[in-house]
């Protein structure tokens, strides 16, 4: 993994396909999993899609997410039925064909002898030019390509994945991160002096995340930055600004 340099920015988009997604049969948990584990390497998820299994969709989408981020990673799609057509999408991205991985082939054929049949042979395909992404949880790898990363959609089985994707990204500054906490204030009354301070730090996120628990309700002020010595600053002036403002007992807390 290479070493990050000042502040750095690198950028990432999750695109994730299927269906079973879109229809509400299966629930995503990649993205939040993606999210903490490219954070942990100092890369920003900026955006995420779900598109349907269908080739012109997937194609433009990830012709857009790879010409505007550093990264793509893609979960899903890359199984043995006829609605497994990520492999086939990403080639004609790429421009390229798609080719049965000798690898593959070798890791199927130890697994599955004479069973080897041509609906498990689809799961050997990789656009050519494509490098391997390690499985070490069960069955065929994933896949690298340009600047985008092939994953499995199965939660488990993606996130064993994401652990050889890691090392081959460049990473960026990491984004440190802090929380305020009000209690017994509404939005309302936070808001203006949440907004005079995050005018102040134009290169920080200020958000407000307001909670509803057993008759308590207020809002968790999450200030996100690199700049570690301007991010203890900001809640400092933050927790002032809160309390000019008459809103009392705003203090940081770890955050969960």
């Amino acid at each position: 993994m290479g070493e990050p340099s000042g502040t750095t920015v690198v950028t990432a988009a999750v695109l994730i396909i299927g269906d079973e997604i879109l229809s509400g049969r299966t629930q995503d948990t990649n993205m939040r999993d993606i999210a903490k584990y490219l954070a942990v390497h100092g890369v920003d998820l900026c955006e995420a899609r779900t598109v349907p299994d269908v080739m012109d969709e997937i194609i433009a989408a990830l012709n857009a997410l790879r010409e505007r981020y550093d990264y793509v990673i893609t979960t899903g799609g890359i199984g043995p039925t006829h609605d497994d057509i990520t492999a086939d999408a990403v080639a004609a991205a790429f421009g390229v064909a798609l080719e049965e991985h000798p690898d593959i082939l070798a890791m199927m054929a130890a697994r599955w002898g004479t069973e080897l049949n041509a609906a498990r042979r689809r799961m050997a395909r990789v656009p050519i030019g494509g490098d391997l992404v390690k499985n070490p949880v069960q069955g065929p790898p994933g896949f690298t390509i340009g600047n985008v990363f092939v994953l499995a959609g199965v939660p488990v089985i993606m996130r064993g994945m994401l652990e050889d994707v890691g090392p081959r990204l460049r990473t960026g500054a990491v984004v440190l991160s802090r929380t305020v906490r009000v209690e017994g204030t509404g939005e309302g009354a936070i808001a203006a002096p949440l907004e005079a301070v995050a005018k102040a730090h134009p290169t920080m996120s200020l958000g407000s995340y307001p909670f509803f628990t057993e008759g308590l309700y207020g809002s968790n002020l999450v200030l996100r930055g690199r700049d570690e010595n301007e991010l203890v600053a900001t809640v400092s002036e933050l927790i002032t600004a809160l309390t000019e403002a008459g809103i009392p007992g705003a203090k940081e807390i770890l955050a969960a």
